[in-house]
């Protein structure tokens, strides 16, 4: 099956940062995590993906086609949740359900409402009235309720308790049950993209440090902890970040670099991108 989504040297060049030649790929049936710090280029990765912003070299294929936004019939098929609802604030979500109601084909209002019920969204307040958490599910509300094949959410899960979090991913998951539908969830909260991602992508400083199979990432990855002279046994170049403090020393680095009998811990999602991302410290 053709892959719902190709980046390819995607570069965006900005005063004072430039995301600087992106190249992932999403499957179909597939949520990739996207991961990074706040101005990382993660947000700005994905209005490039939606042609809100110019992107200023490389290639983005959707559903294999490059021009595929040139169609009319295009957003049919995208679901979006971004920082901003793009609803005005005077809206209820009756009147979204109206007005969207309107723009896509295949928006179904019993789901719609079944959602936000679900999700606890009021259905007669209007949008300035509700917290930023309620907000955020609105957003997922409309983005599913047309049935797309690709969700693109960024910071969908922030400002949700642990509860409505949990239940958001159980709706991701059955989204994904459709081997033709796909999801790139941006988000800070990384223990939400260990229990649902299948692959996850990794920005710094606006530029990719890896796209990989989770499973793989925490097969491949372990923290050791010791002291300098365990840590001079293991290969440097198998060695991805270093972290000292005055209890000895931790490290990311691959398990199977480890000596035998070394003490480790298994590496998390969050291990792996803070020590890729300080790499080597005093």
């Amino acid at each position: 099956m053709e892959p719902v989504l190709e980046l390819t040297d995607v570069t965006k060049r900005f005063k004072g940062f430039t995301l600087d030649r992106v190249s992932f790929t999403l499957p179909a049936g597939c949520i990739m995590g996207f991961i990074g710090e706040n101005g990382a280029g993660k947000s700005t990765t994905i209005k490039l993906v939606l042609g809100l912003l110019h992107k200023d070299a490389g290639s983005v294929r959707l559903f294999g086609r490059e021009d595929y936004l040139t169609d009319k019939r295009a957003f049919e098929e995208i679901g979006v949740v971004l920082d901003e609802t793009g609803l005005h604030d005077s809206l209820t979500p009756r009147d979204v359900n109206a007005v969207l109601s309107r723009i896509y084909g295949a928006w179904n209002p019993d789901r719609f409402f079944s959602l936000c019920a679900k999700l606890g969204v009021p259905e007669k307040k209007r949008i300035k009235e509700l917290s930023g958490g309620t907000k955020r599910k609105l957003s997922i509300a409309a983005a599913l309720a047309h049935d797309p094949k690709l969700l693109l959410l960024d910071e969908a899960t922030s400002g949700l308790d642990p509860v409505v979090r949990d239940e958001l991913l159980d709706l991701f998951l059955e989204f994904i049950q459709d081997e033709t539908h796909s999801i790139l969830l941006s988000s800070h909260i990384l223990s939400d993209l260990e229990k649902a991602c299948d692959y996850i992508a990794f920005l710094h400083q606006g530029k990719l440090v890896f796209a990989q199979r989770k499973d793989l990432l925490l097969e491949t990855y372990a923290v050791f902890k010791g002291g300098e002279a365990e840590l001079s046994k293991i290969d440097p170049a198998r060695v991805r970040g270093v972290r000292r403090n005055q209890f000895g020393v931790e490290a990311l680095a691959e398990r199977a670099a480890l000596p035998r009998g070394t003490v480790m811990d298994n590496a998390t999602i969050e291990d792996i991108m803070l020590f890729y991302a300080r790499g080597q410290q005093q």
